[in-house]
């Protein structure tokens, strides 16, 4: 798959996995997933309710769409496939995330009728950060968030994505963009209880614990430091996202017993949106909702609130 996946701009901005250290990431993080197994609870156990409820709002289920970028930049057919997903989302009932793109390609996604949520880059260029915001509010989002995991390059400087520079997110900017937000504000890249901390102390509505598809080299599983960030924030309002090799309905069983509220699925996705449009999405994500109630009632889960993380075992 990934052989397949390089023929293609990358969707999220990432490092390409022919980066070894990413690779030796995207490994880790999938040996993680697989490593976790469950023991059955069956007696009283009954088919769940899958929705959540994120921002005051409540979806289908917890499987959200991912914050690709640059999608758009494959496109041959008429339905451009930043579009097709947003569509996929709408139809699916769940939320959806957007990654680097320009205020125009935005609102056009934005007319599909999903429920958006824009992640902005750490640009060096504070007001444009503020700019999008604001125009993100124009467009309807629900919420809006930072790539916090996006300022270093692979020379050791400032990163620069599309020819705009990069910059670092120090605590006093994060504070300043969730007051000027005026919407739910998402961290996204956390992978440490301090970044998870920091994110809470600035006022954040919710975290994305993520390492972007292996963009920091040699970074843990997203899971393996789940755990202890879900029983940091317990009590503080801050809702937990989770991405990274979630491939099936079982992977996202598996992030949501160890505490994410919800979980983004993205190279799971890619190729059947590039394939097939929003009806690739649609099929994909049907599937992963069937193998989450499958995985819920071996294991007595009624619904998204009632997960306990001891039913997993790692072996």
């Amino acid at each position: 798959m990934n052989q397949k996946l390089d023929q293609w701009p990358d969707p999220a901005g990432v490092i390409p996995v022919t980066d070894r250290s990413a690779a030796d990431a995207n490994v880790s993080a999938r040996k993680y997933l697989d490593s976790l197994h469950v023991e059955m609870r069956l007696i009283d156990s009954v088919k769940p309710d899958l929705s959540v409820e994120i921002f005051g709002k409540k979806y289908r289920t917890p499987i959200m769409m991912p914050a690709f970028s640059h999608l758009n930049k494959t496109a041959s057919q008429t339905r451009k496939p930043m579009s097709e997903y947003a569509a996929a989302a709408k139809e699916l009932g769940t939320l959806n995330f957007v990654g680097m793109e320009n205020n125009e390609t935005f609102e056009e996604i934005s007319k599909e009728g999903a429920d958006n949520v824009r992640i902005i880059k750490p640009f060096a260029d504070h007001d444009r950060i503020l700019s999008e915001m604001e125009f993100a509010k124009k467009c309807k989002a629900v919420a809006v968030g930072i790539d916090i995991d996006h300022i270093a390059g692979k020379d050791g400087n400032y990163d620069v994505v599309d020819g705009i520079p990069m910059g670092p997110v120090l605590f006093d900017d994060l504070c300043e963009y969730i007051k000027a937000a005026e919407l739910p504000f998402v961290v996204k890249g956390v992978l440490s209880l301090a970044d998870a901390r920091k994110a809470r102390d600035a006022g954040a509505a919710a975290i994305f614990v993520s390492h972007h598809h292996g963009r920091v080299p040699y970074g843990i599983p997203p899971l393996s430091c789940l755990k202890e960030i879900k029983e940091e924030l317990t009590g503080s309002g801050v809702r937990i996202f989770c991405d990274c090799s979630i491939e099936s309905g079982y992977d996202v069983y598996k992030a949501l017993a160890l505490g994410a509220d919800a979980v983004s699925v993205g190279r799971g996705i890619l190729m059947p949106l590039l394939k097939d449009g929003r009806e690739g999405v649609i099929k994909k994500v049907t599937s992963m909702n069937q193998e989450l109630s499958e995985m819920c009632m071996y294991t007595g889960v009624p619904d998204m609130k009632s997960f306990d993380p001891t039913v997993l075992h790692r072996i």
